[in-house]
């Protein structure tokens, strides 16, 4: 049976006789609303990352008025509710340090106002999982708004993706294959409109596995930030969540087991980026189901790479979209996928995906024309990684697949920058290069580093990639035989801290092996001779980071916002 209005969580802030509704009233009252307005109506809160900092999101203030409009319809309450913008492009160190941050200002926001379900803006890489895992804890309806891919860049004719093509042209630059003012033309040409990036980074990345989980409207997440259905879609969005309320859709009828099955299908098919196995297994863990990073190399195994887009494949997010966009992807890996599975649309995914058609079959290919037959990611273990580290292979020269080379290590950022452009520095292409204490705690915050440059010497000699290992992430744009998220880290005295230069490195992805090639009594005498490490922050957020965050195979979530008891109701007095 429907909700009805006195059993609305916000019915007891607004709906009873005392004292203490009679000034939450008159407060909406002062800010110009009628009683008409909000009295039996449940409230739907928006949470907004909206950010003049963060181009990524910048028309969301826009996207929000839409949602309203889409609330009013239906007829609810709807409140503004601004919060941290995480911007992959301004933030420093890295937006990873604060993705838990915006994690619990949302699930606080929701609870101690009168939110009776929540609609989530946000794109730009961190900040989806964030909202999410924030709604998750509160346990209110939420359905995601995905802020949506920015128009493809061009370049003299060329087609550009944002993140990928930067890679690719400052090595150029690097080179001196191009000029300055070839550089500066680039740099105004790659990124046209608002919107996210339109490569498969980890923001189109995770805006389509959340809709494979079921908490976006069928094809949301694909459509471009520019396009006039971007708008339709956020009203769209304001009208359901209402009807989400009545109906008492939370996010535990949701998500499951099966349904992170599906998002992580979609990320296999995708050729996403290698930051979403880190954010869906905090999204999992949120909501207390057992998801280990294992799961992603199982189903990767079998699952192929159908979606041409870079960086693993050519094209770009809005071909994607043009072609069938996410209905259409998900309807041609729908044999590897659970359909039963319930949707914020309230019908289910093999509902919602029935009949989409693929348009265009070089962009989402079909299932015997794949991109990569499978391996959309790897999970690699050894004695360096006893708790794992991942790969994207369809994104590196094959012929690093199975490697053994020399090591060159750094123990810091700062090293390796002031390294990799000596010319007198002593590396060949075979070199494995190995950057420690980058990760959750070394960096801190774990940043988007794992995309070490190539040493200038061997880039003018025409090399564009090499094996690199790294205990950071890297950006989902980027691309490469680089090996990430090896834990535990070096900064806490995982085992990856004992590689040094001058060492032997052999990889075989195939086998899922990465294996430091000493013996295991030289590895416990170095460990042995490790010294511990200061925290990198002493007060602030920065400290609570330091004492809560796990490691990277967990989530690199608190461990004070894992699953347990739900919290209390505020007492409203």
């Amino acid at each position: 049976m429907p909700k009805r209005p006195e059993e609305l969580r916000s019915y007891r802030w607004l709906g009873t006789d005392g004292l203490r509704s009679f000034g939450h009233r008159s407060r909406l009252l002062q800010i110009g609303y009628d009683r008409a307005d909000f009295a039996g109506k449940p409230v739907v809160g928006i949470v907004n990352t909206w950010s003049d900092a963060n181009p990524c999101h910048v028309h969301l203030r826009t996207r929000a008025d839409e949602v309203k409009r889409g609330v009013w319809q239906a007829g609810g309450f709807p409140l503004e509710l601004p919060a941290m913008s995480l911007s992959e492009n301004l933030m420093k160190p890295t937006t990873m340090l604060y993705r838990n941050f915006l994690a619990m200002e949302t699930e606080e926001l929701i609870r101690s106002q009168p939110i009776d379900g929540v609609v989530l803006l946000g794109g730009c890489d961190k900040t989806l999982p964030a909202l999410l895992m924030g709604a998750i804890s509160a346990g209110v309806p939420a359905i995601a708004v995905p802020a949506g891919p920015m128009l493809r860049g061009t370049w003299r004719g060329e087609v550009l993706g944002s993140g990928t093509d930067s890679w690719k042209y400052w090595d150029e630059k690097r080179a001196g294959t191009i000029s300055e003012d070839d550089w500066h033309e680039i740099e105004g040409g790659i990124a046209r409109s608002f919107g996210t990036c339109m490569t498969m980074g980890t923001a189109a990345t995770m805006m389509s596995m959340i809709e494979a989980l079921g908490f976006t409207l069928p094809g949301a997440s694909s459509i471009p930030a520019a396009d006039s259905g971007h708008a339709r879609m956020a009203t769209a969005s304001g009208r359901r969540i209402v009807e989400m309320i009545f109906e008492d859709l939370t996010p535990d009828r949701i998500l499951s087991a099966k349904s992170l099955d599906n998002a992580i299908v979609a990320h296999a098919g995708l050729g996403g980026s290698t930051n979403a196995v880190i954010h869906l297994v905090a999204i999992a863990r949120r909501a207390g189901i057992p998801l280990t990073i294992d799961r992603f190399d199982e189903i990767a195994r079998r699952v192929p790479v159908i979606a041409d887009i870079r960086p693993s494949g050519r094209l770009l997010m809005e071909d994607f979209y043009y072609a069938g966009g996410m209905r259409a992807f998900l309807n041609r890996l729908s044999e590897h996928l659970e359909l039963a599975c319930t949707t914020v649309s309230g019908r289910t995914l093999g509902e919602e995906i029935a009949g989409a058609q693929v348009w265009h079959d070089d962009v989402i290919r079909p299932l015997d024309r794949p991109v990569s037959p499978s391996g959309g990611i790897a999970v690699l273990r050894g004695n360096i990684a006893p708790d794992g580290a991942v790969m994207k292979p369809p994104a590196a020269d094959p012929r690093f697949l199975r490697h053994r080379g020399p090591v060159l290590a750094f123990e810091s950022y700062d090293e390796m920058a002031a390294a990799v452009d000596r010319e007198d520095l002593e590396v060949t292409p075979d070199h494995v290069l190995v950057l420690k204490n980058a990760g959750p705690q070394g960096g801190p915050g774990m940043p988007e580093w794992g995309m070490l440059p190539i040493p200038l010497k061997l880039v003018k000699a025409g090399v564009r990639d090499m094996l690199r290992i790294s205990d950071a992430r890297m950006s989902g744009t980027s691309y490469g035989a680089c090996i990430l998220h090896v834990a535990p880290e070096a900064y806490v005295g995982g085992p990856f801290a004992c590689v040094q230069t001058g060492d032997v490195i052999e990889v075989d992805v195939g086998a899922r092996r990465l294996h430091l090639d000493i013996g295991d009594d030289e590895l416990a005498r170095r460990r042995a001779a490790w010294t511990p490490r200061e925290p990198r922050a002493a007060r602030g957020y920065g400290a609570i980071f330091a004492q809560h965050v796990a490691q990277a195979n967990d989530g690199c979530d608190f461990d004070v916002l894992g699953p347990g008891p739900a919290l209390a109701e505020p007492e409203i007095h």
